[in-house]
């Protein structure tokens, strides 16, 4: 989503970036993700680090959560291109940057970044005035989500083929989305070919959360309201099993956000681990 008045990117898309870029900058190696590429493409000024909602005592959970949420699909996405699968569709990229940081891999696939008409307008513009551009086998998609348009007709006219196995990933959206909404994207990815995976993260209510993490949620919902995206939905993870299974999805299963704290974090002395209240659906075709 982009103010178009301000040509900049909504405050979401641009957050996650900073964070990512902050990590190089507050935390010690090793680096979960290591993106610049997201500060560039933002060019948010310099002085974002004196950005409130970048104080690196008060956001850490918040940035952790966020760099291992970039991790957990990177890993994923080599998996499965070791395993044959050669598309990679990015629903609601934003300021995604897997492309031009991961070059080697990103050789090996046709990847779609899915996001709202604006957004893909200013993010090819940046792109292009960094030396990077589109190259082939990146397909920027606009979908226009508030006109209910289809995104898998959109993807399959850019050229996806539908007859083939992806990866779909949909990361930081759901929680911004009508339970309707999130209940269709689950039904396009039943019906898409057999094989194919799905990574999608979902927000917890905050009674599952850890209680050192309540008032953090308190003050995300606040300022995503604040900004004009509030959050819209909250799911237990037996109501998201649930609802795959309901859209078709027969083999679904939950994952802990909080689990990825052992898979990236461990060992660390600094005590950086992800905050809880992000879990992810997972499910295969």
């Amino acid at each position: 989503m982009v103010q178009e008045r301000t040509q900049i990117p909504d405050n979401t898309a641009v957050r996650t970036a900073l964070w990512r870029a902050l990590h190089l900058r507050v935390d010690a190696p090793p680096h979960v993700v290591e993106d610049e590429v997201g500060l560039r493409l933002a060019a948010p000024g310099d002085d974002w680090r004196a950005r409130p909602d970048m104080d690196p005592q008060a956001t850490s959970g918040f940035r952790a959560s966020i760099v291992a949420r970039a991790r957990f699909v990177e890993d994923l996405v080599a998996e499965q291109a070791d395993r044959g699968v050669t598309q990679y569709v990015i629903l609601g990229a934003g300021l995604d940057t897997f492309a031009q940081r991961r070059p080697e891999l990103a050789a090996r696939l046709r990847i779609f970044e899915i996001d709202q008409p604006d957004t893909q307008a200013w993010k090819r513009r940046r792109l292009a005035e960094m030396g990077y551009g589109v190259p082939g086998g990146l397909h920027l998609v606009p979908v226009d989500f508030e006109a209910s348009e289809d995104w898998l007709e959109k993807l399959v006219a850019a050229g996806f083929d539908a007859s083939g196995p992806a990866v779909v990933v949909s990361t930081g959206v759901s929680v911004y989305l009508t339970k309707d909404t999130t209940a269709a994207t689950l039904r396009r990815v039943a019906g898409l070919a057999s094989g194919s995976t799905l990574a999608m993260t979902f927000m917890l209510p905050a009674d599952l959360l850890d209680g050192a993490d309540r008032p953090g949620l308190r003050t995300s919902r606040q300022g995503a309201r604040a900004s004009g995206t509030p959050f819209v939905s909250f799911y237990t993870p037996p109501e998201m099993l649930e609802l795959a299974r309901e859209c078709g999805i027969a083999e679904a299963r939950h994952l802990a956000g909080t689990s990825l704290a052992e898979r990236y974090f461990a060992g660390r002395a600094d005590g950086l681990r992800p905050s809880s209240g992000e879990d992810w659906l997972l499910a295969t075709t």
